[in-house]
């Protein structure tokens, strides 16, 4: 795959919800290959330690990426989580171990040649989508396997196909998706993307590479830089954040973050 863009210097995703999930339940995320790097953010792993007394809650914020993710111990349940304009909850049983390949936004749909719009805030078996994926997954898999073969083992698949993808995108495309990244999703849609697409033209390549319109991936974009700023008490209260990243007001802030978190960013953050 040539794709002169590199979202990895600019995109780094959040996942916080799972980081903190107790001493029973373990998350865990590591880089691929140096090769994929620009393609694939992480692959990660959600596992129990021991059997829950409960059922687990597992809530995935929004974050612009699209997930390849299954069983360890039974690989045919495998599945693809497309982008999510708000989060997401998954009960999940009292004992699991998942396995997860999260794409960097727009990366899925240029590997794969897939619309990203056709599985937005979808969670679809993988097989309906991509058969000869979920089926290398079914027949490469099981709970025997450590991490670091799991890793080996997606790593020389994800490169082979690389080897045999060709991808160039529009250069206007490309430079929206920069002013937006840059500008940490705080942008004028209209105004600050003039880059000689027209809107409908726009909304096309978004919807297919990212899975919805530029309008709500700068909205996630904004959200996932709050999460990396990591914003203290004083600044919450002053207003800094917020007005900084172009939120209206208070409400308007709380509201959208509420919205792709799942709770309030005082009780998120731990203020």
């Amino acid at each position: 795959m040539k794709d002169a863009f590199n979202i990895t210097r600019l995109y780094r995703p959040v996942q916080p919800t799972v980081s903190a999930t107790g001493q029973k339940v373990y998350y865990r995320e590591v880089a691929p290959d140096k090769r994929l790097q620009d393609i694939i953010y992480c692959y990660w792993e959600l596992k129990t330690t021991e059997r829950l007394q409960d059922p687990f809650t597992y809530r995935v914020v929004a974050d612009g990426c699209i997930d390849i993710l299954f069983q360890l111990d039974n690989p045919s349940e495998n599945f693809v989580m497309g982008f999510s304009r708000k989060y997401t909850e998954f009960s999940l049983d009292r004992a699991f171990q998942y396995v997860g390949i999260r794409f960097l936004p727009t990366k899925f749909p240029t590997l794969f040649k897939i619309d990203a719009k056709a599985l937005s805030n979808r969670f679809e078996r993988l097989e309906i989508v991509l058969k000869e994926t979920s089926n290398f997954i079914t027949d490469n898999f099981s709970d025997s396997d450590d991490f670091q073969a799991i890793k080996d083992k997606l790593d020389a698949y994800f490169i082979t196909l690389l080897k045999n993808t060709r991808v160039v995108l529009d250069d206007r495309f490309q430079n929206a998706l920069n002013i937006i990244l840059k500008n940490f999703g705080a942008i004028h849609i209209q105004r600050d993307l003039d880059i000689g697409l027209s809107p409908r033209q726009l909304r096309r390549y978004f919807e297919f590479y990212v899975g919805d319109t530029a309008k709500t991936f700068s909205q996630v974009v904004r959200f996932q830089s709050v999460l990396k700023a990591n914003p203290s008490a004083r600044s919450l209260r002053q207003n800094k954040l917020f007005f900084d990243l172009g939120y209206y007001d208070q409400a308007h802030f709380i509201k959208e973050f509420k919205s792709f978190y799942g709770v309030t960013p005082g009780k998120a953050l731990g203020r």
